[in-house]
């Protein structure tokens, strides 16, 4: 069984977070291209990892988003006490704020299984197991990524985990944010993920009471552990 290890980093600045992944995912990678010039007896086995985290209030654009789709100027996020950055994961924007839970994998699929839309449906169904322990059915939308409530409803449908990730070699970086008690506010001054006819919500939101964020945490830790086979080690 695969061994990942992880770390939950609490409330983290978002910049310090990339930073920490891009080191990760960068020593991963190189340990695999040096893989390639030595026997197989002497390569070295890669590690994998799971990072939790919430961060203070702050958006952020992939690589292939729409800069429209953020509705603030700068003066009006430093009113929000937020920050925007543009980053180098798929999808548009998305907001990350205290009480999300983010889990950002940085896994070597080789170690797993070489397929990123399996990949993707394995991150939406830890979340989906995760819910349904709060009695909240909960899916997907065909040709979305993310995690919806009431999916099938073009009214009432939405968001209450969206995803994007990064790839290089087969090594991941970025991951879910899970809306456990956000702000759900701070997803106005947004089109969140570009799609302007569907709506944001929460743990808390669904259940009409908080939820402590270290029981979401035990939750998810044990279905990742279990659709993706793997054992977590905590460091």
């Amino acid at each position: 069984m695969e061994q990942v290890v992880f770390r939950d980093l609490g409330l983290i600045d978002y910049k310090e977070c990339w930073d920490d992944q891009e080191k990760l995912f960068n020593e991963i990678i190189s340990l695999k291209i040096a893989n390639r010039k030595v026997s197989e007896l002497e390569q070295k086995h890669t590690q994998s990892y799971l990072l939790f985290c919430e961060h203070p209030h702050v958006y952020t654009l992939g690589k292939s988003g729409d800069e429209s789709n953020m509705l603030l100027g700068e003066e009006e996020l430093k009113e929000k006490n937020a920050s925007f950055y543009k980053i180098n994961r798929g999808g548009d924007i998305t907001y990350h704020g205290p009480g999300q839970l983010v889990a950002y994998p940085i896994l070597d699929l080789d170690n797993f299984f070489t397929d990123i839309h399996k990949y993707l449906r394995y991150l939406e169904e830890a979340v989906i197991l995760t819910l349904a322990d709060y009695q909240v059915k909960a899916g997907r939308i065909e040709g979305l990524t993310g995690v919806w409530i009431d999916g099938d409803d073009p009214i009432r449908a939405r968001k209450i985990a969206a995803m994007g990730v990064r790839t290089s070699r087969w090594v991941t970086m970025h991951g879910l944010a899970f809306n456990i008690n956000s702000n759900l506010g701070y997803f106005n001054n947004i089109i969140p993920c570009g799609i302007n006819n569907k709506a944001v919500t929460s743990l808390e939101n669904e259940l009409g009471r908080t939820v402590a964020l270290e029981e979401v945490k035990e939750k998810l830790r044990t279905h990742f552990t279990a659709v993706f086979e793997c054992k977590l080690i905590v460091a």
